[in-house]
C-alpha cells in the first residue's frame, strides 16, 4: 500500500508540461527517502510519513525533473516539420502553340488594363505595360500604350525617356527623332532630353543633325554644362574655330568672371596665348570697376606670372589691389603675397605691409580707446600672424578699456571683445581653463543689477556643455536666472533642457518663467505645446484654462487661437465650440465671428454649413450695435464668400441684399482745444435695415403740422383775446408759451431742413440720388 501510494503522489508532483525543460533540485530534508528506496517504489518511515501528511497542502513534495526532456531545438525542429500554411511556388508554363500565347496575352493585357482602370495615374503601370508589349514584339501596341501615358501625363520625364528608349532599342531611330522632337518642344526646360538627343544623333554619326540640336538648346539659355557639352562636342571634332565662336557666345549668356578665366585656359590649351591675353584683358574691360572681382585679376597675374612677365603679373596684382576695396581683396593679396615670396623680397615685403597696418591700427586706437572696431581690425591682424602671446596682450588691452557709463548702448560693442577672447582662448589656443576664467571676469565686469547681456550666460554655459560639465551649465543658468532674469535666458535654458529630455526640468523652468511674465502669451503656449507632445492633454488644458484668466496678456489672440487649434486637433469641437462662445462674450470682433463660421464649416458634419451659417446670422445681428460699420462690412464679405462656396443662388442673393451703399459725406475736424480746423470728407456705409432719414422727415412734418395749426388757432382768436383783468395774466403767459413753443418749433424745422439741405448736398456731391 505504501508503495503504491507514493507512486501515486511522486506522478502528481511530477511536472505535467512535457514541453518546457525543468531544472533539477535535490530533495528537501523532509523529502529524503530511506537507504531502502528502490525503483518501483519508496519505503517510508513513521516519520517521514507523518511530516509529509502535515506538509501535504503547503508544500510541493517532488521537484525533480520529469524523465523526457524537450529542449528549444527540439520544439523549433517539430514546428517546422509541421507547418502546415506552407504555399508551393505556381508551375513554370511552357507555351507550345499560338493559341496558349494568344490566350497568355489576353490575360496579361486584361490584367494591365484592370490595373489602369483601377488607378489610372499611377505611371508606373503604364510603363511596365508598354514595356510588356515591345518584349512582345508588339511595337504598334507598346506606342499606343504610350501615347496614351502622355495623354494622361504629358510632363512626366520618364514617360518619354522610356519611350524613345524602346524605340532606340528597336532600331526606330525616325520614331525616336519624332519623340525627342515632342519632347523637347513640350519640356524645354528638361536637360535630360537634349543630352539623350544629341547622344544619340552623335552615336549615329549625325555630327550635323546634333549641332543643329545643340543650337536650338542653345537657344532657351541652358545652365553652363549645356554649353560645355557643345564645346566638347566640336572639340571633338576638331572645329576649333566653331568652339571659339561658341565660348563668345557664353561669355555673354552667362556674365560671371569664371566664364571669362575658362575662355581664357581654353585658349592656352589650344596654344594661343595672345588671344588668352586679350581674353583677360577684354573681361577686365567688360566687368570695369563696378562689377570687378579678385578671382580674373589673379588669374590674369598668374596667366602672366606663367608667361614670365613677372612685371606685367605685379602691375596687374597692384592695379587689383588698387580697385578693390580691401575687405573684399583677401584672396588677392594672398595671391600677391606668395607672388612676392617666389619672385621679390619675402621679410621685406611681409615686414613692411604687416608693420604698416599695425602702425595705423595702433595710432586708431591711441587717439580713440572706445573705438572697438579698431581693436577688432588690430586684433584679427594680431591673430593672422599666430603670435599667441602678442594677441593675449592685444586682447588685455582692449578689455581694459571699460565703456564710461552703465549704459547698455555703450556696451554693445565692448562684450564683443570679451566674447572673441573666450572663443580664441578655446578654439585657437585650446586653454579650456584660460577660457573658463575670461567667461567669468567678464560677468564679474558686467552691472548686472542696471543691465545684463544673455549671450554671454549662454555662451559660458554651452562652452561647459562641450566640457561635459552639464552641472556647471545648469548652475551658470541658475545664477543668471536668479540675478537678471530675462526672457532670452528662460528660453536658452528650457532649449538646453529639451535637448537632454529633462521634462520635469523643462516644467519648472515654464513655472518660473511664468512667475516672471505672466502676461507672455508664447510662453504659456510653448508651455502647453510641451504637455501636448508629452501626451498629458489634461495638464495642458489647464495651462490654457490659466493662461486665459490671466488679466494682462500682450497677445491673447494668439493664445486664444492655440487654445481652439488645440481642441480641434484633439477632436474635441465641443470644447472648441465652447472657447469661441466664450471668447465672443469678451470682444465681439467680426474676426472672432468669420473664424467660428469657418469652424463650424470645417467640421465633418452633416450640419456644418448649416451650423456656419447660423454664426454668420447671429454675427450680422451683433454687428448692427456696432458703431464701426466697415466691422459688419468686413463680415459680410465673409459670409458671401461662404455662401458662393456652399450655399446656393437664393442663399448668395440674401447675403447680397444685406451689402451696403458706399456713400462720401463731409464732418467738421477740431483740435484738441475745440476749435474749428475745417471740413473732410469721409466714407459712410448705409445698409438696407438702416432708417437715418426717418427722424429727419418725422420732425419736418410734426413742424408743418404745427405751423398750420397756429396759423388757423391765431385767425380765431384775435376778437376774443381779453384785453386786461383777473385773467390777463394767465393769458400772457398762455401767449408767451406759446411764442416760445413756436419758436422752438421753428428752430427744430429750421435744423431739420438744414440737416436735409447737407445730406442731399453730400449725395449730390457723391454722384448718387437718395430715395
Amino acid at each position: 500500500f505504501l508503495r503504491v501510494w507514493s507512486n501515486r503522489e511522486s506522478d502528481k508532483r511530477r511536472p505535467q508540461q512535457q514541453g518546457l525543460l525543468v531544472r533539477c533540485r535535490p530533495r528537501s530534508v523532509g523529502e529524503q527517502v530511506h537507504k531502502g528506496e528502490e525503483t518501483e517504489g519508496l519505503t517510508l518511515t513513521a516519520a517521514t510519513m507523518d511530516r509529509q501528511r502535515t506538509s501535504k497542502l503547503t508544500k510541493v513534495k517532488n521537484k525533480a525533473a520529469a524523465p523526457v526532456q524537450i529542449s528549444a531545438e527540439q520544439l523549433l525542429r517539430e514546428a517546422k516539420e509541421r507547418q502546415i500554411e506552407y504555399e508551393p511556388p505556381p508551375p513554370k508554363q511552357n507555351i507550345t502553340d499560338p493559341e496558349e500565347l494568344a490566350d497568355f496575352r489576353l490575360r496579361k493585357r486584361k490584367d494591365f488594363e484592370d490595373q489602369i482602370r483601377r488607378n489610372r495615374t499611377h505611371i508606373g503601370i503604364w510603363i511596365r505595360y508598354a514595356q510588356w508589349e515591345a518584349t512582345q514584339n508588339e511595337f504598334e501596341r507598346a506606342r499606343s500604350v504610350f501615347e496614351r501615358t502622355i495623354d494622361v501625363d504629358s510632363r512626366n520625364v520618364a514617360v518619354w525617356l522610356k519611350y524613345a528608349e524602346m524605340e532606340m532599342k528597336a532600331r526606330q531611330v525616325n520614331h525616336a527623332r519624332n519623340i525627342f522632337d515632342r519632347a523637347t518642344t513640350i519640356l524645354p526646360r528638361v536637360n535630360q532630353f537634349w543630352y539623350k538627343y544629341t547622344y544619340m544623333e552623335e552615336q549615329l554619326g549625325n555630327v550635323a543633325g546634333c549641332r543643329q540640336i545643340f543650337e536650338r538648346w542653345m537657344k532657351w539659355h541652358p545652365d553652363e554644362q549645356a554649353w560645355n557639352s557643345y564645346i566638347n562636342m566640336e572639340l571633338r571634332y576638331d572645329e576649333i574655330d566653331r568652339a571659339r565662336a561658341i565660348y563668345e557666345r557664353y561669355v555673354l549668356d552667362h556674365i560671371e568672371p569664371k566664364y571669362w578665366i575658362k575662355y581664357a585656359k581654353f585658349e592656352m590649351n589650344q596654344g594661343e596665348p595672345s588671344r588668352a591675353r586679350r581674353v583677360y584683358e577684354r573681361a577686365v574691360e567688360f566687368f570695369g570697376d563696378a562689377h570687378v572681382d579678385e578671382t580674373l585679376y589673379v588669374n590674369f597675374a598668374k596667366f602672366e606670372e606663367t608667361q614670365r612677365e613677372y612685371e606685367r603679373a605685379r602691375a596687374i596684382y597692384k592695379y587689383g589691389l588698387d580697385k578693390i576695396p580691401k575687405e573684399e581683396a583677401k584672396g588677392l593679396f594672398t595671391a600677391y603675397t606668395q607672388f612676392e615670396k617666389k619672385y621679390g623680397s619675402r621679410s621685406g615685403i611681409e615686414s613692411v605691409i604687416t608693420s604698416k597696418r599695425r602702425f595705423q591700427y595702433e595710432e586708431e586706437v591711441k587717439s580713440n580707446p572706445s573705438n572697438y572696431d579698431a581693436w577688432f581690425d588690430y586684433i584679427r591682424l594680431c591673430e593672422s600672424e599666430g603670435d599667441v602671446s602678442t594677441t593675449r596682450d592685444v586682447y588685455e588691452k582692449a578689455i581694459a578699456n571699460v565703456p564710461p557709463a552703465p549704459e547698455k548702448r555703450l556696451w554693445r560693442r565692448y562684450i564683443y571683445l570679451w566674447i572673441n577672447y573666450a572663443l580664441f582662448e578655446e578654439l585657437d589656443v585650446k586653454d579650456f581653463d584660460r577660457c573658463r576664467d575670461v567667461y567669468r571676469a567678464c560677468l564679474d565686469i558686467i552691472p548686472h543689477r542696471t543691465f545684463t547681456f544673455a549671450k554671454i550666460w549662454l555662451l559660458f554655459a554651452h562652452f561647459e556643455i562641450r566640457q561635459k560639465n552639464v552641472k556647471a551649465a545648469r548652475t551658470i543658468l541658475g545664477t543668471a536666472i536668479g540675478k537678471c532674469p530675462k526672457e532670452k535666458l528662460f528660453k536658452g535654458y528650457i532649449e538646453l533642457e529639451l535637448q537632454l529630455r529633462e521634462f520635469d526640468r523643462c516644467r519648472t523652468l515654464y513655472n518660473k518663467y511664468l512667475e516672471f511674465n505672466p502676461a507672455n502669451c508664447q510662453t504659456w503656449v510653448k508651455y502647453s505645446e510641451l504637455e501636448w507632445l508629452l501626451g498629458d492633454l489634461e495638464r495642458a488644458r489647464a495651462i490654457y484654462e490659466l493662461a486665459i484668466e490671466q488679466p494682462v496678456l500682450d497677445m491673447p489672440e494668439v493664445l486664444w487661437k492655440s487654445y481652439i487649434d488645440f481642441e480641434a486637433g484633439c477632436d474635441e469641437y465641443d470644447r472648441a465650440r465652447e472657447l469661441y462662445e466664450r471668447l465672443l462674450k469678451r470682444t465681439n470682433h467680426p474676426k472672432v465671428w468669420i473664424s467660428f463660421a469657418q469652424f463650424e464649416a470645417s467640421i465633418d458634419a452633416e450640419d456644418s454649413v448649416e451650423q456656419a451659417r447660423h454664426v454668420y446670422e447671429t454675427a450680422d445681428k451683433e454687428a448692427k450695435n456696432n458703431e464701426d460699420k466697415s466691422e459688419r462690412l468686413l463680415l459680410l464679405e465673409s459670409w458671401l464668400d461662404f455662401e458662393r462656396e456652399h450655399g446656393s443662388a437664393g442663399d448668395v442673393e440674401a447675403v447680397n441684399a444685406k451689402m451696403p451703399r458706399k456713400v462720401k459725406r463731409r464732418r467738421e475736424v477740431f483740435d484738441e482745444e475745440g476749435t474749428s480746423e475745417g471740413w473732410e470728407e469721409y466714407y459712410d456705409y448705409i445698409y438696407p435695415d438702416e432708417q437715418t432719414r426717418a427722424p429727419i422727415l418725422n420732425v419736418l412734418d410734426m413742424a408743418h403740422r404745427w405751423k398750420a395749426s397756429q396759423a388757423y388757432a391765431g385767425f380765431g382768436d384775435k376778437k376774443d383775446k381779453p384785453e386786461s383783468g383777473d385773467g390777463g395774466e394767465g393769458a400772457d403767459g398762455e401767449d408767451e408759451a406759446d411764442g416760445a413753443g413756436a419758436e422752438a418749433a421753428a428752430a427744430a424745422m429750421d435744423t431739420a431742413e438744414d440737416g436735409a439741405e447737407e445730406d442731399a448736398d453730400a449725395q449730390q456731391q457723391s454722384g448718387e440720388t437718395s430715395a
